[in-house]
């Protein structure tokens, strides 16, 4: 496995990727999409020193599979400020990846699939309906309704005040960072629909929920579900947000089998 920086431009800011590539020639690529005030390592998996994402990518090579990692703008080491974040940013940084891959030698960019978590599968469902390119996708705890979410996550007075905010940034304080967001963020809270999306991406999709998640009430699975038209796998079992990672990376790992499976079935072998 070989692990190496990637950079490259949106909008005129630099995005900063992590491509991971296996032994051997190259090979598939799944693009990894991260979450809420996350980037592109992720959160710590208990006993391991690796990040959700960056564990993923590990044992992704370990079965062939290449994957890029990013870290989008305002996040991370990616240029921009945090408070400028929409989810339609996001997108554009998720859509630019791939337009990268396409043209990346040292991948197989015409055969390439899509993960996200959480406010990242948010994401990933939009850029699934507005991309042309991709095999399969896979949505880990997506947020399917962003007001349901954000309202618990941030409190509905927070969602109020954010509306009014314009373009100075409203400080919020999470049980352990405090960060900042414009009104632009909240706009996208109110009218982004990731499921009426999801109607428009007919290829294979793979979601994944656990009964334990209250970040992401496990209902917002039944929602994409039944909102996309296509092959489908569900990957429901009792974990919580964080796949449990905060105790063992053994359901993480179970996870990441089982969506790399789903993958290969679906033209990444």
């Amino acid at each position: 496995m070989i692990e190496t920086l990637l950079h490259f431009p949106v909008q005129g800011q630099r995005v900063t990727g992590t491509l991971c590539l296996p032994q051997g020639a190259p090979a598939p690529v799944v693009l990894m999409v991260h979450g809420f005030t996350g980037s592109r390592d992720e959160m710590p998996v208990a006993g391991t020193g690796e990040g959700v994402f960056s564990r993923s990518a590990r044992r992704l090579a370990q079965q062939g599979l290449a994957s890029l990692r990013i870290d989008c703008r305002g996040s991370g080491t990616s240029q921009g400020d945090f408070a400028d974040t929409t989810y339609e940013g996001q997108i554009a940084d998720a859509l630019a990846a791939l337009a990268v891959l396409a043209a990346d030698p040292r991948v197989q960019g015409q055969r390439v699939a899509l993960l996200g978590w959480s406010q990242g599968g948010l994401v990933a469902a939009c850029v699934a309906a507005r991309s042309k390119q991709l095999l399969a996708t896979a949505l880990w705890a997506a947020v399917a309704d962003p007001v349901e979410t954000f309202g618990g996550i941030l409190g509905a007075d927070t969602l109020a005040a954010g509306l009014k905010t314009g373009d100075r940034a409203l400080q919020i304080t999470l049980e352990d960072k405090t960060i900042a967001l414009k009104q632009g963020y909240f706009d996208g809270v109110m009218t982004l629909k990731p499921t009426q999306e999801i109607r428009h991406y007919t290829g294979p999709l793979f979601v994944a929920h656990g009964g334990q998640d209250t970040a992401v009430l496990p209902h917002a699975a039944d929602h994409y579900l039944a909102a996309h038209q296509g092959k489908q796998q569900a990957w429901i079992t009792q974990m919580d947000h964080s796949f449990n990672a905060t105790q063992s990376p053994t359901m993480l790992d179970s996870l990441l089998d089982a969506t790399a499976a789903f993958f290969k079935l679906n033209g990444l072998a």
